[in-house]
């Protein structure tokens, strides 16, 4: 008879069996999961973000001011550089060149044209030479010429009688009067000085002239020719000689403007406006370059490179910059974004290898990405100030990297920034060799942080390290001594400042990352922490069980290499759950008292299964690092209340009515282990509590005791997620009967001895 099921040919069972994926066919697999590409996409971008940070499209540069060039450095790309003397000169020029203004005020000019126009109808209109004011008449005499007498009273009649006969003929009033205006108005344009003031600074051939009180330029710009004194009287000599036809009146008149035309100056130089006016002129003025040809010599073989060479190298390098066209700035840019994503793959495999929870912790992964971010741009910026100081920021991050994870993690990722700073800034061989001898030093003699002083030590050690590596170093490459020993001494510098730093900068390193280091995890466990006493005032059995396991714990861990300070601090506080209901518990009960008795099964393993809770709800009410809450919360896993299962199954039994026991109902919450400390302190924390019920501790009873403990938490599948492997697990057995033994030793009777 048939049983219904289809019979499959052979071909189909051939077909119908899977191999395992290939190496390439599980990577293509992953590459497809949406949290492989968010993290490789956040690496992608961090490798962006680096390569805008130190420029990639441009060639680093090859000089620097610790830098002895062992050939001549001449120019490979011609540049211009300011000349500062030659701007200087080109300044002053064009200072003195600029036109000085002068306020004019005209009032002077037009009073004393009035004044001689006045005068001369005064004369016209006396009858006789006895009638004119002799001082009026006086003024209007030309100077006599020397050894000439001076004229009788009869000689200056007949001068009057032919003056007053000139102008009394017709129209000869308004002509004279003509020409005086005509004389007078470039004068009241552009005014009169005497000479030029001392102060006057400026153009010595040409001077603006604006109107008093007024602002902003007028482009009136004049000759100092057309208004100096001595060149307007001779030009007015000229002209009105050539205006009046009589020159007996043209001298008069001529002789009275000469005489008051001195007082009517109008011309006064305006300080501020000339000063603008030449700073106008200064800033017109282009710079002054030089022009370097290609071979020109910068700087000579085997000296120092001074400041004047160091900007010459730097403007040949910005234009060098400049001469770049667009196709070879992308060229580049992708060669070196090639390289950092090469440098990502390769340490993202590396890291994932050694420690699988950068990669895997999104938030430890973003916080590492920031953290090369930063320690890159404090690289660049250390670097830029010529202190060469880069070496703290790279040292800081070794020994950050090697505090948070390990130290052959701090290894691989220090020599990958390394290898980012001297594509970066043009270092060469020997300075990364420098570079990366100093963070390893730093990072190998960083193996725990058990004291304050022990990363000042690091600091020394790390000194030590780079000043010889430094010199050896510069000594094999052929450079100077001196210049040699000062960058030596120069990083041991850095390097002590670095592990100062980093002593400041643990206890934020431990909060960003969420690690304990060695320090404060001794500092967690002193007996004083107020949770520790209140377990012991409220619950003093689970304190003293607290202690025995954390003994046993941390020898255990320490046998498979994990960290048993951390074990032992966590088992410190691994039942401080206990201590809300301490008279539960049997270390915490007295003879005959047993609060279980009046309570069901299922109502006792709650009462107990809640520690686990209220011990994590009090950690996180106390500030207890998380590692720690992880201990509380995983030390049980999801092991099985037994006593009170096996209680509920018996009364089941006798009572065929009773409701069916369900086992998940006995089982603590969880999680199971998710370390392998985590899973040391489970076995501890087991094995010491059933010790207790041994009548006879002998060691092969204990031992038959933690063999039988560890196969059922292995049976129950308890270690499935904390990667202990059967031999660590054999190693932690043998380390737990070795203590248990020491703690249940025997002591020898003496004969005078009644009892123990």
């Amino acid at each position: 008879m048939s049983n219904g099921a289809k019979t499959r040919t052979r071909s189909q069972r051939v077909a119908s069996v899977e191999l395992p994926r290939g190496r390439f066919a599980a990577l293509a697999a992953n590459l497809r999961k949406g949290r492989v590409l968010l993290r490789i996409a956040l690496c992608m971008l961090t490798a962006l973000a680096i390569l805008a940070m130190t420029r990639g499209w441009d060639p680093p540069r090859d000089f620097r001011p610790d830098r002895i060039p062992e050939r001549a450095v001449t120019v490979r790309t011609p540049f211009d550089e300011v000349d500062p003397e030659a701007t200087d000169e080109a300044r002053d020029e064009a200072r003195r060149l600029a036109v000085a203004v002068y306020d004019h005020n005209p009032a002077s000019i037009t009073l004393l044209k009035s004044e001689l126009k006045n005068d001369l109808s005064t004369l016209i209109s006396a009858d006789n030479f006895e009638a004119v004011n002799q001082d009026l008449w006086e003024s209007f005499s030309p100077p006599l010429a020397e050894g000439t007498p001076e004229p009788t009273l009869e000689e200056q009649q007949q001068q009057f009688q032919r003056f007053k006969q000139s102008l009394s003929q017709e129209g000869a009033m308004d002509t004279l009067k003509g020409a005086i205006d005509e004389l007078f108005l470039p004068l009241e344009q552009h005014g009169v000085i005497a000479q030029l003031p001392a102060e006057h600074d400026a153009n010595p051939e040409r001077i603006e002239v604006r109107p008093l009180g007024s602002t902003g330029s007028f482009d009136a710009t004049f000759p100092v020719s057309e208004v100096r004194l001595e060149d307007v009287l001779n030009r007015l000599q000229r002209q009105i000689t050539q205006k009046v036809p009589s020159l007996e009146v043209a001298n008069r008149v001529f002789a009275r403007i000469s005489d008051r035309l001195p007082a009517a100056t109008s011309l006064k130089l305006n300080r501020e406006a000339t000063s603008t006016a030449q700073r106008e002129a200064v800033d017109k003025v282009e710079l002054v370059q030089r022009h370097f040809q290609r071979g020109d010599l910068i700087a000579p073989a085997g000296q120092p490179l001074t400041e004047e060479q160091l900007t010459r190298l730097e403007l040949e390098y910005q234009q060098e910059i400049a001469d770049r066209s667009a196709g070879q700035r992308l060229g580049l840019a992708l060669a070196v974004l090639g390289m950092y994503v090469a440098l990502f793959t390769v340490g993202g495999f590396f890291v994932y290898r050694l420690d699988g929870g950068f990669v895997s912790e999104l938030p430890r992964l973003v916080t590492l990405l920031l953290t090369i971010l930063a320690t890159v741009g404090v690289m660049l910026l250390t670097h830029a100030n010529g202190w060469r100081a880069e070496a703290i920021p790279l040292l800081l991050f070794g020994m950050t990297i090697a505090v948070v994870s390990r130290q052959d993690v701090a290894l691989l990722l220090s020599a990958a920034m390394t290898l980012v700073i001297v594509m970066a800034v043009g270092y060469d061989l020997v300075d990364a060799i420098v570079l990366q001898a100093a963070a390893t030093g730093a990072i190998l003699t960083l193996d725990s942080v058990r004291t304050r002083s022990k990363l000042l030590v690091v600091g020394f050690l790390a000194a030590a390290v780079g000043l010889l590596t430094a010199i050896g170093a510069g000594v094999v490459a052929g450079h100077e001594i001196a210049p040699t020993v000062r960058i030596a001494l120069n990083l041991a510098l850095w390097c002590v400042i670095a592990g100062s730093l980093m002593t400041c900068l643990l206890p934020l390193v431990e909060k960003v990352y969420g690690v304990q280091t060695d320090l404060s995890l001794i500092e967690l466990g002193d007996p004083a922490h107020p949770l520790l006493q209140e377990l012991i005032r409220r619950a003093p059995g689970t304190y003293n069980h607290s202690i025995t396991v954390a003994s046993l714990a941390q020898a255990a861990a320490e046998s498979i290499g994990g960290r048993g300070l951390l074990v032992r601090v966590g088992a410190y506080f691994h039942d401080i759950g206990k201590m809300l209901k301490p008279g539960y518990f049997i270390e915490n009960q007295s003879r005959g008292d047993n609060r279980h008795d009046t309570l069901v099964p299922a109502m006792s393993t709650l009462v107990i299964i809640a520690h686990v809770k209220d011990g994590a709800d009090l950690a996180r009410q106390n500030n207890l690092p998380e590692c720690i809450v992880d201990f509380i919360q995983q030390h049980h896993g999801t092991t099985l209340v037994e006593y009170f299962y096996r209680q509920a199954a018996n009364k089941k039994n006798e009572d065929p009515d009773a409701a069916d026991v369900d086992e998940r109902s006995f089982r603590y919450p969880g999680p199971k282990p998710q370390t392998k400390e985590a899973g040391v302190l489970m076995l501890a924390d087991a094995v010491e509590s059933a010790s207790r019920v041994l009548v006879e501790p002998t060691p092969a009873r204990i031992e038959s005791l933690v063999e039988d403990i560890t196969r059922k938490r292995l049976d129950d599948g308890q270690f499935d997620e904390c990667g202990l492997t059967l031999q660590e697990l054999r190693k932690i057995g043998d380390s737990l009967v070795k203590s248990l033994t020491a703690v249940y030793h025997g002591r020898v009777k003496y004969p005078d001895q009644e009892t123990a």
